[in-house]
């Protein structure tokens, strides 16, 4: 088992360093076809998230990539939404089940917002919202913010590739700190939502430090093969297969 899951966690390695997807939408739905319990998978990879995310954070606060403003009111509402996410989990008996369905419908918006990254990207352009300065976007920062946390709460899905759509599409930021921010913030969010988890007995340790040996040099490896290999049809390929996956969890029988 051991061995397995480092091969896995070298496979969604490789995967997020070629294509950039974020790891917990391919890591937490291969977790539970391999039969980790839903709740312990959502958990497990908040904790594995939250170590990767301390380094990219780390390198970017280095680069002063960081808009520490919006990190701080994506906060203001992430981490709230992300505390009654799993709180709310407690309500119900059949935790799996509601967990299976919720991380489907997400990782189909998380499969939709790459491709539209994918292919959109350079033809998106401003709008009055991205006009206006940060101070008049405060509430709906928050508001945005406190929605996206609650679904990374109860999914691990969506701290990377939701907000950064968003702030894509709302905000006026330059390329690399869209990417800055997106991580530090992400850190913060995965962190909180991983200790609520671990704090419910959610983490299984073990095969969290497995993944990691096995995802450190996948990345690694995934990185040095980005520039040889093409980034669109890898990233449209990765979408779609999550779209699947999620069309699955969901119970519909589309695929």
């Amino acid at each position: 088992m051991e061995i397995s899951i480092a091969l896995l966690g070298l496979f969604v390695g490789l995967l997020v360093g070629a294509t950039g997807v974020g790891g917990a939408s391919l890591l937490t739905p291969l977790l539970i076809i391999f039969g980790v319990n839903p709740s312990i998978a959502v958990g497990t990879d908040l904790l594995y998230n939250s170590v990767t995310k301390l380094f990219g954070t780390y390198q970017h606060f280095k680069q002063k990539t960081i808009d520490w403003k919006m990190v701080k009111y994506f906060a203001y509402g992430s981490l709230p939404g992300a505390v009654i996410a799993v709180g709310s989990l407690q309500i119900f008996e059949d935790q799996s089940q509601i967990i299976k369905h919720t991380l489907g419908v997400v990782l189909v918006l998380v499969a939709l917002t790459t491709l539209l990254k994918s292919f959109f990207q350079n033809r998106i352009k401003d709008n009055r919202i991205q006009e206006k300065p940060l101070e008049q976007k405060i509430v709906m920062t928050i508001a945005i913010g406190f929605v996206l946390g609650f679904i990374v709460g109860l999914t691990s899905i969506g701290s990377g590739s939701m907000y950064a759509i968003v702030m894509l599409l709302l905000y006026r930021l330059a390329p690399s700190k869209i990417v800055g921010t997106d991580i530090a913030h992400a850190f913060l969010l995965v962190t909180v939502a991983g200790l609520l988890h671990a704090g419910l007995g959610n983490v299984d340790y073990g095969l969290a430090l497995n993944l990691m040996l096995g995802s450190i040099p996948g990345v690694l490896l995934g990185s040095v093969l980005a520039v040889k290999l093409p980034a669109r049809p890898l990233r449209t390929l990765m979408a779609i297969l999550i779209l699947i996956s999620g069309w699955k969890m969901i119970g519909w029988n589309i695929f």
